[in-house]
């Protein structure tokens, strides 16, 4: 049998277990499921109007990204970040994104920034607003936006695979201890010019010391005294 004349490409169509996954991140980014709360398939699957089998299959996916944790009893719960392990998450970042982000500059010439990014207006309204939870989402987009451009596959699922953990680390840790989503923002302007305009070192620089400030942050934090 030649498997390529039997099966066609499947679709881009959104999946009702994505539809799930994506409204349970959101439940979590804004805080409506807080860490360390077990997630009940049943109670999820009447909150949302589903059979279990979606919510169970989200449950999987979300669990695959270590938003979510497995239980004593075998049940999933939302993941509770350490200091530690969120600085981990960064320095992965470090050594990954910057790179990613010139890769894609010097391979473009310039990145297509309109295309790929939220708009800057939208960020600057949630940061007016101090919306976190918006500010996040906005976050996340804004950075794969860039990294997703560079044409090594492996690198973009590594960063991809950080992504839940980036945004649980933002709103749950970073932004509760150290409100900086102002500077940061303006730090995403910077980035983003660089990025338009095809400076590629420039661009690389700026998001590594974006990235490590927030290490640095954690580091300081974890020093005795």
């Amino acid at each position: 049998m030649q498997v390529g004349s039997s099966m066609p490409p499947l679709g881009t169509t959104t999946s009702r277990s994505d539809l799930v996954a994506e409204a349970i991140r959101d439940a979590i980014f804004s805080g409506r499921l807080d860490p360390d709360e077990v997630l009940v398939e049943r109670r999820l699957a009447e909150m949302l109007g589903v059979s279990k089998t979606p919510v169970r299959e989200a449950l999987i996916m979300l669990s695959s990204t270590g938003l979510l944790t497995m239980t004593r009893n075998r049940g999933v719960a939302v993941r509770r970040l350490t200091l530690t392990e969120v600085r981990h998450v960064y320095e992965e970042r470090a050594l990954l994104e910057p790179w990613a982000l010139a890769s894609a500059i010097r391979a473009k010439g310039a990145l297509d920034v309109a295309g790929h990014l939220p708009t800057m207006d939208e960020a600057d309204a949630f940061t007016a607003d101090d919306d976190a939870t918006a500010l996040a989402t906005a976050n996340r987009s804004f950075h794969r936006g860039l990294y997703s451009q560079c044409e090594n596959p492996f690198v973009v699922k590594a960063l991809d695979d950080l992504q839940d953990l980036t945004a649980l680390a933002t709103v749950g840790v970073l932004w509760e201890n150290w409100p900086t989503w102002r500077a940061e923002a303006a730090e995403h302007h910077e980035i983003q010019q660089a990025a338009a305009a095809g400076e590629a070192d420039r661009a690389e620089d700026l998001m590594r010391t974006h990235i490590e400030r927030s290490i640095a942050r954690l580091r300081s934090a974890a020093a005795p005294g």
